[in-house]
């Protein structure tokens, strides 16, 4: 059961045109007029997507990409994980297990691949990356268990990488990644060197006394939050609750995945981003298996009560999730790195979110925190 196989990514043409078929028979919804989108990611913005999908999106192109670095699949757990392993060649790398979220899958870090294995500086730290899908996403195929919430991924992610042979490691997440991270790190202490994420998610637990003081920045971190609970979080109330009855809709239209994920990806994003991340949902079956993450973990039984302790750092963006320190300090009591960058463009708005996916939006500046804070702990 501990066999690590090759994996490559060959999808059958046959379900390449069974696609590009159903997208030209998209029957489209009704929409009113001039209401942008108050009621939902509106119709235009689909529409140019869906055309992109169609005319101008290369799975073909992805697929060479994502062959290029080395894949394999091992079982863990019962289930299948898929992962990229890219050794450096440095003999000082540190290994890294980078997580991502939902809707994104392992694209959103090929970016910074390159520059965190072999940096053109040698004194810059260099790193090993162990880049897996989560269990129920995309090439690790949808899930034959229940039960995979953060905790249980966190604690197949320390069995993928004590199976590599990695004893001394550190733990990198973005969106559901960075929930998985901070985990890794409180289960397995004695080897995780540190844990570097783009949000720590911490909210306040209702005791008036936290509000007290809040600097203006803190303030208006809570205000976005509450923002974005008020008109966005549909979604996230939906996969806690019903994700199988969503799952109907999204395994029988791609343009109906294309509409429920796009909306958590900012419209300053580019097309053939987001359409990376929603065509591997769909070309592997796993559009519905994903969103079951989120029931897993509002139903799931652990709940730590105390603090993680691994040394922690984030990288924190402008248009994205506003973490506030003196919250995240209660749940992780060793944060020595706490940084924040502004990466929207003139014209970002709500809608924007701009740096959420700062492997692909910003990858100097993620690399160059990721590296920074290693190098610390060295």
């Amino acid at each position: 059961m501990n066999d690590i196989r090759p994996f490559t990514v060959d999808v059958p043409q046959a379900q390449l045109d069974d696609l590009h078929d159903r997208l030209r028979r998209t029957l489209w919804p009704n929409e009113l007029p001039g209401v942008a989108d108050s009621y939902g990611v509106p119709n235009d913005r689909v529409r140019a997507l869906a055309a992109r999908w169609l005319e101008g999106f290369d799975w073909r192109a992805l697929e060479a990409r994502i062959n290029s670095y080395p894949q394999f699949v091992t079982e863990i757990d019962g289930e299948d994980i898929h992962f990229l392993h890219i050794r450096s060649s440095r003999p000082d790398a540190t290994a890294l297990v980078l997580t991502h979220g939902w809707p994104g899958s392992i694209v959103e870090y090929l970016d910074v691949i390159a520059p965190l294995t072999e940096p053109e500086s040698p004194d810059a730290p260099a790193f090993h990356l162990v880049i897996p899908s989560i269990p129920g996403f995309g090439f690790s195929g949808p899930t034959r268990s229940t039960g995979w919430n953060r905790y249980r991924t966190a604690q197949a992610w320390i069995e993928l990488m004590h199976r590599l042979g990695y004893q001394s490691y550190g733990a990198v997440g973005n969106d559901g990644g960075s929930m998985i991270a901070p985990e890794i790190g409180r289960l397995d202490p004695s080897n995780v060197v540190g844990v570097h994420v783009t949000q720590l998610f911490s909210f306040p637990s209702g005791d008036p006394s936290e509000f007290e003081g809040l600097s203006e920045a803190d303030q208006a971190a809570l205000e976005h939050l509450q923002w974005f609970h008020t008109n966005k979080m549909a979604f996230n109330t939906l996969h806690s609750q019903q994700p199988q009855t969503l799952a109907f809709a999204l395994a029988d239209s791609p343009v109906g995945l294309l509409a429920w994920n796009a909306q958590l990806f900012g419209e300053g994003l580019d097309a053939d981003f987001v359409l990376a991340n929603v065509a591997i949902y769909w070309l592997t079956g796993t559009a519905g298996s994903s969103t079951r993450f989120y029931y897993e973990d509002a139903h799931a039984t652990e709940h730590p009560t105390t603090p993680t302790t691994t040394p922690t750092g984030l990288a924190m963006f402008a248009g994205d999730f506003q973490s506030i320190r003196r919250f995240a300090e209660r749940d992780h009591s060793n944060i020595i790195s706490w940084n924040s960058y502004d990466t929207a463009g003139p014209s970002g708005g709500a809608n924007d979110a701009a740096g959420h996916y700062a492997a692909h939006e910003a990858p100097e500046i993620l690399v160059g925190d990721i590296r920074q804070f290693f190098a610390q702990l060295a």
